[in-house]
């Protein structure tokens, strides 16, 4: 499955922390990232990463041209709801293009802990439908 990791700035520690933790279920999947974050996670873990611009600079809209080719499976997005961010339109926009696209979106480590632990008993298999049916122009192929 390909696996978008994307940290604000007060989270990249989290996420960070929250890879290396889980680095054994990461590193059987495709990952992407933005850039900074991207390279963190690298740095901390022997994981590869294909990383983006930085979210401000379109990493977060490069994503969100892959969701909406039905090319990203799961987005683990750390955000910071304390901090202004100045590139929330972009950051409301991915969050919008999961919900349209039906990717299972963790916005905190709670719920990223809930969905990684999914999809290491394969509950997430239910994606390869998602992208089945895409490419079928909306009709599920079983």
């Amino acid at each position: 499955m390909n696996i978008a990791l994307i940290a604000h700035d007060k989270k990249k520690d989290d996420l960070v922390r929250f890879a290396t933790a889980y680095e054994n279920v990461l590193s059987n999947h495709t990952l992407y990232a933005t850039g900074t974050t991207g390279l963190r996670i690298m740095e901390a873990t022997s994981l590869k990463v294909h990383r983006f611009q930085s979210g401000p600079l379109g990493g977060d809209q490069e994503i969100g041209a892959m969701i909406a080719k039905n090319q990203m499976d799961l987005v683990l997005f750390f955000r910071d709801p304390l901090t202004a961010q100045p590139h929330e339109p972009d950051v409301s926009a991915l969050i919008r293009l999961c919900d349209v696209y039906s990717v299972p979106l963790a916005t905190n480590m709670g719920t990223a802990e809930v969905l990684i632990k999914g999809l290491e008993r394969g509950d997430l298999s239910w994606r390869e439908l998602e992208k089945n049916k895409a490419e079928r122009g909306g009709e599920y192929a079983f």
